[in-house]
């Protein structure tokens, strides 16, 4: 019953706090009442002590005031000295009795009580009382010889004796109960002490008990996403809290996300297994069969047809060229007209249908075992350009879910580029077929006219009818010209539609870029938030988990930017950009970048430059910089000890004929990069430059990477008219030697040509472009100065990236206001003027960014207003698109915060200028 109550932290805090209290509250009870009756016993023993203290002191008294009373009588004979004897007589055994109540509980005192009795009743009957009627009676001879004997003086001394005696008593009594009483006390501050022992104990297992079901919960939950990172993103991990409070709530929130991620992962992942699914196929029979085979075990259906549209006009049909898991020809029509069925219908449409809880009737999914009923019916077209081109069907025992109909979605732009693109080349084939035909035919003809033209020189008569003959297959030679310029030019448009295909494809790569940039964006910023940890809310390792997140982050956008790089430099797409490198510098920029590097390793690293080296080299520096700087990341990777240097020489004449004839009389530099790390086999030595690869899946488990960077390096280095070459020793190190010439811009353009007829017409997005670094204001109070209270209008409809710019934004004071859309942006800067900088997303639903930024810069009343475009698209002049458009100024993602602060710093800083 109480693991299915749900208890807060907020609850399991006040529990434990108010046991605590009880347990506290318990303890000053039992001391209260332990002191209280501690002190109603001391008062009860001082004052009975002090009570029989005096009733001794009365007896006495009276005893002896008797004694003196009596004396003074016989002497004096007068009636008022013996007024004492007599109220002593009376009140000695009132206060006897009240004595003897009091010391009921004490035998020896009672004892002697009881002698002081019989003493003082024996000296009044034996002395008082006889020596007062001798007086009476004036009898002076009894009186003489009553003082002659001193009878009475013994029975006072016994009995001054016996009081003594009695007062001791009661003394070595009280004594005894004061022992008592310390005793007591000392128990009762040796209970004090263990019950505060035990209070603490309690209230120890207490605060024990809440703090370890709350901090154990959270282990758990940050064991499990440490788990689920360092398992290199496994989305299937979930969870698992056993606890019914808040942090339950924040552990099904996550659960929720990442099976969120995990659906869209897989389908991203299945998109991309039948995007490639198609490479190598000609034939659109074998390619709907391929599809089929594909697509239908993943969306779990038993069955499947594939319709292609064939005619034009409104001759158009659709024709079933393939099947899957088909029984016979019962299985399904071969053909629909438009509009005919939901095949037809479903064509014309240009949309899917779904049926679920079919009825019965007479398609069956056929096993070896069983004819079964489909339960659901999915139909769905294939378009390109806007056109049907193909409609296929799926039938299941079992409904369709939700991430199949969005699977499928995915999968029909890309299908039906790969459709037209098969079907294209499959009429290619045929023009070609026709033509190679024709042209034999020709041949034919032109062998045939020799032989006429020879029987003509022997008979005039045969040369005539021969001239006619040659004339009409003249004409006729002249028509199969036509009819072959005819097929060159559809094999001109065919090729223009291989190039707009080969442009969805640069769209395609465009679009996966700003997929990945977009979630990828949030991560970074909100990683680097938490790893700054300004609030101080995170612990030193949590700081050091969003750190890792971050880095990872970078190093994901490496590794797009790497495969992009390889994309441009595989398609011949790479514009060289040629100026004057300083040579001296080159060590200087490595040295700086790579210091760190080395002295985290232990490693010892040497940049030098040979004498006699020209001082300037005319090349592309950007990317003889990103040839070196891979070169070097992958020596420190793989040296674990020793050393890696670089070293800058002229080339050795000799090699530069061998290796670079075409620059053998120009300035050519030899740029070594040479560690000490784990060396490469022979054998693979050339494997480690194609793209994706390295020495083996240990060098990859080990070291990480994924196998671009020397392909890249070598790609770039062919671009720059050089070449590299390797020596390794495995357990010894290696050697990579980078020979660069120096090169004109005309021969630049030469080198990108011939790489662009030997690539293939791909276009690929530019890299993206990152604003110019601009000078920081001074100080972060001027900072904090310059945004505290700035408006911004945030224009974004990624919730994701929205959450994490507001959160970096509000850590500057900014005020931020955020618009899903272009026309929701609109609205707000009319009805809420006066924001001092926009950031406009690019791509947004019902209203771009280009769009909306070119409505404000026609409202004069918002023209002046900044913008800077913020996109994940970053195609080929996108940035001149921006500002055309009317932005300000332009910002790829994922963002780099500190550029984005230092584009508003110039840009906030205008305003105020204004």
């Amino acid at each position: 019953m109480l693991r299915e109550m749900r208890i807060n932290i907020r609850s399991k805090i006040a529990i434990g706090y108010l046991l605590i209290i009880c347990c506290l509250g318990v303890s000053i009870v039992v001391v209260t009442e332990r002191i209280a009756s501690l002190q109603e016993e001391i008062g009860t023993l001082t004052s009975r002590d002090i009570e029989i203290h005096n009733l001794i002191a009365s007896i006495r008294y009276h005893a002896i005031s008797m004694e003196s009373s009596q004396r003074g009588y016989l002497i004096t004979g007068s009636d008022a000295d013996l007024v004492p004897y007599t109220d002593g007589k009376a009140k000695w055994e009132a206060g006897y009795n009240s004595l003897s109540q009091l010391i009921s509980q004490q035998p020896g005192m009672k004892n002697e009580l009881e002698e002081i009795k019989l003493t003082i009743e024996k000296w009044i009957d034996e002395v008082g009382d006889p020596a007062i009627e001798l007086r009476k009676r004036n009898d002076s001879a009894g009186m003489i010889r009553f003082f002659t004997e001193e009878s009475g003086r013994t029975s006072l001394d016994a009995l001054k004796e016996r009081f003594g005696s009695l007062t001791n008593r009661q003394i070595e009594s009280t004594r005894l109960h004061i022992l008592g009483l310390d005793n007591r006390n000392r128990l009762l501050t040796v209970s004090l002490y263990v019950m505060l022992a035990v209070v603490a104990a309690v209230a120890f297992l207490i605060v024990s008990f809440v703090s370890g079901s709350i901090v154990n919960t959270i282990k758990r939950v940050v064991k499990t996403i440490a788990e689920i990172a360092s398992a290199g993103g496994d989305l299937t991990a979930r969870i698992e809290v056993r606890t019914k409070d808040e942090i339950k709530d924040l552990a099904d929130a996550t659960n929720q996300l990442l099976a969120s991620l995990e659906t869209e992962n897989w389908i991203k992942t299945k998109v991309a297994e039948v995007a490639t699914m198609n490479q190598g196929i000609t034939e659109l029979n074998a390619l709907a069969e391929a599809f089929l085979a594909k697509v239908a075990p993943i969306v779990d259906a038993a069955h499947g047809l594939f319709y292609i549209r064939e005619g034009s006009g409104s001759g158009q049909r659709l024709v079933r060229i393939a099947s899957y898991a088909s029984d016979s020809d019962a299985s399904g029509r071969s053909g629909f007209r438009m509009g005919e069925g939901l095949i037809g219908q479903c064509a014309q449409d240009k949309r899917p249908f779904l049926l679920n809880k079919l009825p019965e009737h007479d398609v069956k999914i056929v096993s070896g075992l069983a004819r079964v009923t489909p339960q659901s019916l999915l139909v769905f077209p294939i378009e390109f350009e806007g056109k049907v081109e193909a409609v296929v069907e799926f039938a299941s025992v079992t409904s369709f879910s939700t991430q199949h109909l969005k699977l499928l979605e995915q999968i029909e732009d890309h299908f039906g580029v790969a459709l037209n693109n098969v079907a294209g080349r499959m009429e290619v084939e045929r023009l070609l077929s026709e033509s190679r035909q024709l042209t034999e035919e020709l041949q034919a003809q032109t062998e045939e006219l020799q032989t006429q033209s020879e029987e003509l020189q022997l008979q005039q008569e045969e040369m005539r009818i021969t001239s006619e003959h040659l004339a009409e297959q003249k004409k006729f030679a002249e028509r199969k010209t036509r009819e072959l310029e005819s097929a060159q030019k559809e094999l001109e448009a065919y090729s223009e539609e291989l190039r707009k295909s080969s442009q969805y494809k640069s769209n395609f790569l465009a679009n996966m870029s700003h997929e990945l940039r977009t979630p990828l964006n949030s991560i970074l910023i909100l990683s680097q938030l938490l790893s700054e940890n300004e609030n101080g809310t995170l612990s030193e390792e949590e700081a050091g988990y969003a750190a890792i997140i971050h880095t990872s982050g970078n190093d994901l956008l490496a590794l797009i930017d790497d495969i992009l790089d390889l994309s441009k430099v595989e398609a011949g797409k790479i514009t060289l950009t040629i100026d004057e490198v300083n040579v001296s510098e080159i060590p200087e920029q490595m040295k700086l970048r790579f210091d760190s590097v080395a002295n985290s390793k232990g490693l010892a690293f040497d940049c030098r430059v040979i004498d006699g080296v020209p001082p300037l080299l005319h090349t592309d520096g950007q990317r003889l910089q990103q040839i070196l700087t891979n070169l070097l990341s992958n020596a420190f990777k793989f040296t674990e000890r020793g050393s890696v240097a670089l070293t800058v020489r002229s080339a050795d004449p000799h090699k530069v004929q061998e290796a670079l004839p075409l620059h053998a009389s120009g300035d050519v530099l030899e740029i070594a990069v040479t560690d000490t790390g784990i060396g490469i086999p022979e054998q693979k030595q050339e494997l480690i430059f194609e793209a994706f690869r390295q020495v083996d899946g240990n060098t990859n488990r080990q070291y990480g990477g994924t196998g671009l960077g020397l392909s890249i390096c070598r790609e770039f280095a062919k671009l720059l008219g050089g070449t590299i070459e390797l020596t390794s020793r495995v357990g010894e190190g290696s050697t990579f030697t980078l020979y660069v010439p120096s090169i004109s811009g005309e021969q630049a353009e030469r080198l990108a040509s011939a790489y662009e007829e030997a690539a293939a017409a791909v276009m690929m997005p530019e890299t993206p472009h990152v604003a110019a670094d601009r000078p920081q204001t001074e100080g972060a109070d001027k900072d904090d100065r310059l945004f505290k209270g700035k408006r911004v209008l945030l224009v974004e409809d990624d919730d994701r990236n929205v959450y994490a710019l507001v959160r970096a934004l509000e850590q500057k004071a900014i005020e931020v206001k955020v618009a899903g859309n272009g026309k929701e942006c609109l609205r707000i800067m009319k009805e809420e003027p006066g924001f001092d900088l926009v950031l406009m997303d690019v791509m947004m639903p019902v209203m771009d960014g280009l769009e909306t930024m070119g409505v404000i810069r026609r409202d004069p009343a918002l023209k002046d207003t900044p913008i800077i475009a913020l996109t994940a698209k970053a195609m080929k002049s996108d940035r001149e698109k921006c500002l055309e458009a009317g932005a300000s100024d332009y910002i790829s993602k994922p963002l780099n915060m500190e550029q984005l602060f230092s584009l508003m710093r110039v840009w906030l800083t205008k305003q105020v200028g204004h």
